[in-house]
């Protein structure tokens, strides 16, 4: 009995079987294992996964397979937390404290209607003297900044804050469909339309500033691709006569920077929305360079037109 008890004791005395260990941490035991590639993950590497669990690499490997979202036009899905449409409004509203502040003890009239120093210098302006006999200004003299600058003035609250809530209505919807990049594109080249078209057919010594120019471009821009994507635009149109009607019949309003506004917005979002899928971002920027290379094509003749 003593001789088999000691077989017994020696088929019991083989290697113990050990548990996997986590091949980031040797000394963690794990019966856990990624899903993807099987190797053994202890909690602290452990990523939730659709089912299980994966180990760190697998997941960077997997989100850089993983393509970003896009628009039907190709933007990012950032666009709809409306990040660019926020920023051009706060910008707006800065240069409009910044003007307020330039006017002095002009402050009151500023605010309500009139200009302010920092208008004068960033509003379209063709060809003129501020002053009897005074220096020459304006984008004929060389000021070409005035075609960017005057997006971002106002002459008075009333006249921003009604542009601001055009642009927060209108904006965050284009730049959710677009992208962010398109839609700040398409904003600019639509003010810079406004603002060449200003400079072409209004008199030398009128100044016209205001946001209205691209404001007016996204109307257009928004009729464009709503029907691209087959949606009703039956709404839109009201609102965009009752916006044309103030444009002829209400005082001071710049009719050729509306008009103008609206035309570049409505040709830079054909541009966008009519894209061709294939090498469609190629497509986009080249639209918006021949757009941009045309309007300012245009300045050049009406700076050889006043100063020839």
């Amino acid at each position: 009995m003593t001789q088999r008890s000691g077989q017994a004791g020696d088929a019991t005395d083989g290697p113990v079987p050990t548990a996997p260990v986590c091949y980031r941490h040797p000394d963690r035991a794990t019966y856990v294992r990624c899903t993807r590639c099987d190797r053994p993950i202890c909690p602290e590497c452990m990523r939730e996964a659709s089912v299980g669990h994966q180990c760190p690499e697998c997941v960077s490997e997997g989100r850089r397979s993983v393509r970003p979202a896009r628009t039907a036009f190709g933007g990012g899905a950032a666009g709809r937390q409306g990040y660019v449409t926020k920023t051009l409004i706060a910008l707006n509203v800065l240069v409009m404290l910044l003007s307020l502040a330039s006017a002095g003890n002009r402050v009151t009239e500023a605010a309500i209607s009139g200009s302010t120093p920092l208008t004068n210098w960033g509003a379209v302006l063709a060809y003129a003297s501020y002053v009897p006999f005074g220096p020459v200004h304006g984008i004929a003299s060389g000021e070409w900044y005035r075609l960017v600058t005057a997006m971002f003035l106002h002459y008075g609250l009333p006249h921003l804050l009604l542009n601001m809530w055009g642009l927060w209505v209108l904006g965050r919807t284009l730049e959710a469909v677009l992208g962010p990049l398109r839609f700040l594109a398409l904003y600019l080249v639509a003010g810079l339309g406004g603002n060449v078209a200003v400079y072409l057919f209004s008199a030398p010594n009128q100044t016209s500033a205001g946001a209205s120019t691209a404001i007016f471009g996204l109307f257009a821009a928004i009729f464009v691709i709503m029907r691209r994507l087959g949606r009703d635009t039956s709404a839109i149109v009201p609102i965009l006569v009752i916006n044309l009607v103030f444009t002829f019949t209400v005082p001071h309003i710049s009719i050729a920077g509306h008009l103008g506004g609206l035309v570049a917005g409505a040709v830079m979002a054909l541009a966008l929305a009519y894209a061709p899928r294939m090498r469609r971002t190629l497509f986009q920027a080249a639209g918006g360079t021949i757009i941009a290379v045309a309007l300012l094509g245009l300045v050049l003749v009406r700076t050889a037109m006043l100063t020839g």
